[in-house]
């Protein structure tokens, strides 16, 4: 059996959150809830979080988690795993992100098969279908297009594939109708589901890049990736997800029937 690791990112000072990993969800730390959801997928070896912050440490070894001390330096979560995966013996690296409560273990699963069943897999992450016109065109929302091998073409925060003749229909509609005529046409578009799935050498690689033109106009870290050539598969899933930013999403949280007490 190939030796597979979860490490989840935290950090204390988020921009926009400070303190988020910490902050209570039907009375656990959110940390603990990306961590109770991971330690459930049945090809993952081990888990563990890396921070940088002692509070988060001590909170994770404090409800029975495993945790790893890394640089305060650190630009972002992918550069953090990769760090502390450089000290464990290991194949994969899942990258689950220390603000998604809603990650299930089926998902961990899924991005490691990909990985076990083709050589030439660099990275793999997960999509999901959507209709809802509001997400497709919320540049808060990354959407995936693939090739028909399911290896991903690009990331974007724009509507793609850009739908010319249907969009051109749908100007002046309502999101209501909107969304019905996407249905009804089968129009797809796929969000982009924040978890990876690493060989470790091209986890380390990818950390070695350095921000190409692409990422740095979209801000998205995986097309640093796809500048390089690194191939990307992509898996839909049928589970929806999003991440803790804001005061607003840690409420929206809470009305989630799938989170566990």
């Amino acid at each position: 059996m190939h030796r597979v690791v979860v490490i989840i990112p935290a950090r204390y000072n988020a921009t926009r959150f400070p303190g988020k990993p910490l902050v209570l969800l039907k009375g656990k730390p959110l940390i603990q809830h990306v961590y109770e959801h991971a330690s459930g997928a049945r090809l993952v070896n081990s888990r563990m979080v890396a921070t940088d912050d002692r509070r988060i440490y001590d909170t994770v070894i404090n409800f029975g988690g495993r945790a790893v001390m890394t640089s305060a330096g650190h630009e972002s979560g992918t550069d953090r795993i990769a760090e502390a995966a450089g000290n464990i013996e290991c194949d994969y690296v899942i990258n689950v992100q220390g603000d998604e409560p809603f990650i299930e273990p089926e998902m961990i699963d899924d991005v490691v098969n990909l990985l076990y069943n083709d050589d030439n897999v660099s990275i793999s992450t997960l999509v999901k279908k959507i209709t809802d016109i509001r997400e497709i065109l919320s540049p808060h929302v990354v959407k995936a297009v693939m090739d028909d091998e399911g290896f991903a073409l690009y990331f974007s925060r724009a509507a793609i594939p850009y739908h010319r003749d249907e969009f051109l229909e749908l100007r002046g509609m309502n999101h209501e109708l909107q969304a019905a005529q996407i249905n009804s046409r089968n129009l797809e578009f796929y969000k982009h589901i924040g978890i990876y799935g690493y060989r470790k050498d091209a986890l380390i690689k990818f950390s070695s890049l350095k921000p190409g033109r692409l990422e740095k106009i979209e801000k998205l870290e995986q097309l640093r990736a796809l500048s390089a050539g690194m191939k990307i598969k992509v898996k839909e899933t049928k589970y929806d997800t999003f991440g803790i930013d804001t005061i607003e999403d840690l409420r929206k949280a809470e009305q989630w029937q799938n989170i566990s007490l």
